[in-house]
């Protein structure tokens, strides 16, 4: 296991200063706030400590309330909604310096025998075949040294591959609203941590980085890297559908069917390797071009 991944998870390990109430810790992102897949991540930390084993996530729904300090920690306070004989739910409010930041539901289910379908998964080339985000991001000589020095730290612990060029990487002129990303996390997991609600809690963790990528490139826009937009989650939904692992590669197939009033919305399936639907993912942000000064 990476020192990078190490970091990721004992960030991810919450202190219990109470029962109900637990405690996160925050580090900066590649924009002066907490990335907002770290609250969500810890936020389903959270309520999965609540949640008996034997009822894995299924869903979350979220909302960004206000911009995290990572200079700060983050409180989250638990609500057991319901326990039930099937399901289990819960509400979490993250809070710092007394003000609500982030809002999640999340609901958990004992596992049963039923209906199986699924979408196909969409061809895409083998991730050993792709560039990794330190040789991608290296050959961009129009990004600022600053700037690609907080990606690479960002996304340390994640072994994450773009398919095609990143918005920040091509920009200009408009392209499918469409991207793929490959990703896993950068070592593999074992011992006491290989447990399915971290595996859960990191795909979640993910989830945030790259899906409005394809808002981006529906109008030829590199993003806050390249200063031509500015934006952030307003929330976040995510449905768990069968077992997979984080350490294993996944497929993140994206894409936008819509921007407007300054914001944009991006939805996207995540898929095993050997082609299993995982996860289903929906997402808006505000996306804004900044006003001439």
């Amino acid at each position: 296991m990476s020192q990078a991944l190490q970091d990721l998870l004992d960030l991810l390990d919450l202190e219990q200063i109470e029962e109900n109430i637990f405690r996160g810790q925050s580090r900066s992102a590649v924009v002066p706030r907490v990335f907002g897949g770290q609250v969500a991540a810890q936020a389903l930390v959270a309520a999965g400590r609540t949640v008996p084993s034997d009822r894995p996530a299924h869903s979350l729904h979220a909302y960004f309330l206000r911009p995290g300090d990572p200079g700060a920690p983050i409180v989250y306070t638990v609500d057991r909604i319901r326990d039930g004989r099937s399901f289990t739910t819960r509400r979490v409010v993250a809070v710092q310096h007394g003000k609500p930041i982030f809002h999640l539901s999340a609901s958990f289910q004992v596992y049963e025998e039923g209906l199986d379908h699924q979408t196909p998964m969409p061809a895409a080339p083998d991730p050993a075949t792709l560039p990794t985000s330190h040789e991608r991001l290296r050959g961009y000589g129009h990004l600022a040294p600053e700037v690609v020095e907080r990606f690479l730290e960002a996304r340390e612990a994640i072994d994450l591959r773009y398919v095609d060029e990143p918005p920040y990487g091509q920009y200009g002129e408009p392209r499918e609203p469409h991207s793929q990303v490959w990703f896993r996390t950068n070592g593999k997991l074992h011992g006491a941590v290989d447990e399915p609600l971290l595996h859960v809690v990191l795909a979640t963790y993910v989830s945030d980085m790259t899906l409005l990528d394809s808002v981006l490139l529906a109008h030829g826009r590199g993003g806050w890297a390249v200063g031509d937009v500015v934006g952030a989650s307003l929330d976040h939904a995510m449905w768990f559908h069968r077992p997979f692992r984080a350490d294993e590669w996944l497929l993140y197939d994206q894409q936008s069917p819509s921007a407007h009033g300054g914001r944009g919305l991006g939805q996207a399936r995540i898929y095993t390797q050997d082609g299993r639907l995982a996860i289903s993912v929906i997402q808006e942000g505000v996306v804004r071009v900044p006003r001439p000064e």
